[in-house]
């Protein structure tokens, strides 16, 4: 009768122990886990690539610069007029630009439509002045970003490091909450 009281204290004991081994390696891993994401947190810019160099023209044949955004936090998203999901977010886009105002820039880059091509759809759509609309008739800015996906947008904090890599299309709720979360690093909120 004492034997297998024995058996079952000593196998309670080893499951204590297993328990008690267990929960500490979790603790070692939520606490490797929380320095990490300080880590990120604190040393973007080591963490983050530099946000492409482009020249392109706007839709009144103006080049415009990457660095003529320097210091702002920018939304730039790749299009095309051929892509349904760019459709509803372009008109998302506009209306997150009027709504955050001057706090971020968000740019529209066509994909190697022409001028009559890509105006003539956001002129039909109503979104023409409410964004900068940019043309590139190379396809270079979507390559540079390694693009595979119909839209793309890159989040860019103020000093040029791309914190948000988005593949696919946005709703509206996604879009603002993206801008909010860059907004906050630029007044480091």
């Amino acid at each position: 009768m004492k034997t297998p009281l024995i058996i079952i204290s000593v196998l309670g004991l080893v499951v204590v122990g297993w328990l008690l081994i267990s929960n500490t390696g979790q603790r070692q891993n939520m606490n490797a886990s929380n320095n990490t994401i300080a880590q990120i947190q604190t040393d973007s810019a080591a963490k983050f690539e530099k946000a492409p160099d482009f020249h392109l023209q706007d839709y009144n044949g103006e080049t415009v610069n990457f660095s003529d955004f320097d210091g702002k936090p920018l939304v730039i998203n790749s299009w095309a007029a051929w892509c349904p999901f760019c459709r509803k977010e372009l008109v998302d886009f506009a209306s997150t630009q009027k709504e955050f105002g001057d706090k971020a820039v968000i740019i529209a880059i066509d994909r190697a439509e022409s001028l009559e091509v890509a105006k003539g759809y956001t002129d039909q759509q109503g979104t023409t002045n409410n964004l900068i609309f940019l043309l590139d008739p190379s396809d270079s800015f979507y390559q540079s970003i390694g693009g595979f996906s119909m839209p793309e947008t890159i989040f860019v904090d103020k000093n040029g490091f791309i914190v948000d890599h988005k593949r696919g299309p946005m709703d509206i709720n996604e879009i603002r909450e993206k801008i909010k979360k860059l907004i906050s690093l630029y007044y480091n909120i």
